[in-house]
């Protein structure tokens, strides 16, 4: 059983609560592949349909993560640069044609790239590092992290926790119903990020490999 399977991560949060969500978010945000955005909703389900868990404290800890996990981004970033962000970046999914993309969106709309990396399936994992590699001032970086971190937290964890709440009252087909379309929804989510993906990746080509 692998490590970071969704399975085997929402069996430690079973076991160990936040921390869990807190660390697996933080970890997402450094490039690791964890699903840190699913384990906030599988989190604020759970807190909507047991006592084990409550929806503030998921909030809470989901945002503490994202903080300090592209804290830690931002410093591995403006440690390494982007020369060896490119030789060693494949090794976490940082290809050459996304980290060309990453650095031309980030020069133009870095404040809010870093605010907007939170709701993006590309970006999650890029903003922090981008940020400290074109050495985006600390204050502005903190300042959208926060706000970003906040916000994706209690509009992901507040909206799964307010549909898990209602789920729990409906018994029998409708209840299937109501698993079956946010199944639905997460596949197609998860299809249209793959599709803009591909498109958003076609663009650096155009605009060619970016001077040190």
């Amino acid at each position: 059983m692998s490590f970071f399977s969704l399975h085997h991560l929402i069996q430690l949060l079973h076991a160990y609560g936040n921390v869990v969500l807190g660390v697996v978010v933080g970890l997402e945000c450094v490039g690791l592949p964890v699903p840190g955005e699913t384990l906030l909703i599988a989190a604020a389900v759970l807190a909507a349909t047991t006592d084990q868990m409550s929806i503030v404290s998921v909030v809470l800890s989901a945002s503490l993560g994202a903080i300090l996990g592209q804290m830690a981004g931002y410093g591995i970033g403006w440690g390494i640069g982007f020369r060896l962000l490119r030789r060693y970046g494949r090794y976490i999914g940082l290809t050459d044609r996304r980290m060309a993309f990453g650095r031309a969106l980030f020069r133009r709309h870095g404040v809010k790239v870093v605010f907007a990396a939170r709701f993006i399936v590309l970006l999650r994992t890029l903003a922090a590092l981008l940020a400290g590699a074109n050495r985006m001032p600390w204050g502005r970086f903190m300042a959208a992290n926060i706000a970003g971190s906040v916000v994706w937290s209690a509009l992901y964890g507040g909206g799964a926790y307010m549909l898990g709440h209602e789920a729990k009252h409906v018994a029998g087909p409708a209840a299937i119903g109501i698993g079956l379309l946010v199944v639905a929804a997460l596949v197609a989510g998860g299809l249209y990020a793959r599709h803009r993906e591909r498109q958003l990746l076609a663009q650096p080509a155009r605009v060619g490999r970016p001077a040190e």
